[in-house]
C-alpha cells in the first residue's frame, strides 16, 4: 500500500489545481500477424485516430509515449516476479484517463519482442476501448457474457509490425454489477487464463467508487494499477479506495493528466 499513500500524498499537493482535459474463449494464444487464428477479425488500427484520441504508445518515437513505456518496464517487472497475468486497470472517479492509460500500456507491451497481451474491456457502464482504438462497432464481451460464441468477438488489431488481442465492449449495461458477480463473468475469466495464458490480459475496469462493478471482481484479479487524476481525483477518494484495495496488490498508482508541470507531477508510484 505505500504507492497509495504516496499517491494521498501526492493528490493533496495538487487537489486545488484546475482542472484539465484528459490527456495523456476460444482462440490460440500466440497469435501474429501473418499466422492468425480463423475465427480471429483483423483489423489495422489508424495511427492518426490512435493519437487523436492519446493513444501515443504504438510507436517507440512518439515522444509522450515513453512514459507509458516506463510504465510498461515496471508493471511487467513486478508482474513477472510473482508471475500474475490478470492486471486491473482501474480509478476512483470517472475522467481520470483510465482506458487511457491502459491502451497505451497494452500498446507498449505489444512493441516488446515475444510479449503477448490481450486487453479486456470490463467498463460494462461505459465501455470506451473500442472508441479509443478505432475499432468500430462490436458485440463485444456483452455478446459473449450472452452467449456468443468468445471467438467471433475477439479482435486482432494490428498497427505496424506489432498487433494485440482486444476483446472490446459496445453497449453500456444496466446490469453491470449483476454480470461482474455472476458465474458466467467467472467461468469467461477461467477460459481467458487458461486460452490465454502466454498473455498479460489487461483489463479496463470502470471506477471503483461509482458502483460494485469493480468489488465484486477484485479477488478474481492479481494486481490492480490505480489511475488518479490531477483536479479529478481528492484525497479521500483515494483513501477510500485503500478501502477496497486492501487484499489487491497495487503495482503502480498513475497520476494522470498533470499537463503543465510533468516533471514535477506526472509519475508512477
Amino acid at each position: 500500500m505505500d504507492s497509495i499513500k504516496q499517491a494521498v500524498e501526492l493528490a493533496r499537493a495538487t487537489e486545488n489545481m484546475p482542472r484539465q482535459g484528459e490527456r495523456a474463449p476460444g482462440l490460440s494464444a500466440g497469435v501474429r500477424p501473418g499466422s492468425v487464428d480463423a475465427r480471429t477479425r483483423e483489423v489495422r488500427l489508424n495511427s492518426a485516430h490512435l493519437e487523436s484520441s492519446r493513444i501515443v504508445a504504438h510507436g517507440a518515437s512518439i515522444e509522450h509515449g515513453r512514459y507509458y513505456d516506463m510504465l510498461r518496464t515496471q508493471v511487467l517487472q513486478e508482474m513477472d516476479k510473482k508471475s500474475w497475468q490478470f492486471l486491473a486497470v482501474t480509478s476512483p472517479t470517472a475522467a481520470c484517463g483510465k482506458t487511457v492509460t491502459a491502451c497505451n500500456l497494452a500498446l507498449s507491451i505489444a512493441r516488446l519482442p515475444e510479449r503477448l497481451v490481450l486487453l479486456v474491456d470490463l467498463d460494462l457502464r461505459k465501455p470506451a476501448v473500442a472508441k479509443y482504438l478505432g475499432l468500430g462497432d462490436t458485440g463485444g464481451i456483452l455478446s459473449v457474457l450472452e452467449g456468443a460464441s468468445p471467438s467471433s468477438e475477439i479482435i486482432q488489431a494490428n498497427i505496424g509490425p506489432n498487433s494485440l488481442l482486444v476483446l472490446p465492449g459496445s453497449v453500456s449495461s444496466s446490469g453491470s454489477s449483476e454480470w461482474m458477480a455472476s458465474q458466467t463473468m467467472s467461468t469467461l475469466l477461467q477460459t481467458i487464463k487458461r486460452d490465454f495464458r502466454s498473455r498479460i490480459v489487461i483489463f479496463d475496469m470502470p471506477p471503483i467508487l461509482l458502483g460494485d462493478d469493480v468489488i465484486s471482481i477484485l479477488p478474481r484479479m492479481d494486481a490492480a494499477l490505480l489511475v488518479a487524476g490531477v483536479g479529478t481525483t481528492s484525497v479521500s477518494d483515494i483513501k477510500e479506495c485503500q478501502k477496497h484495495l486492501q487484499r489487491t496488490p497495487v503495482v503502480r498508482v498513475v497520476l494522470n493528466k498533470a499537463t503543465e508541470s510533468a516533471d514535477s507531477y506526472y509519475g508512477y508510484y
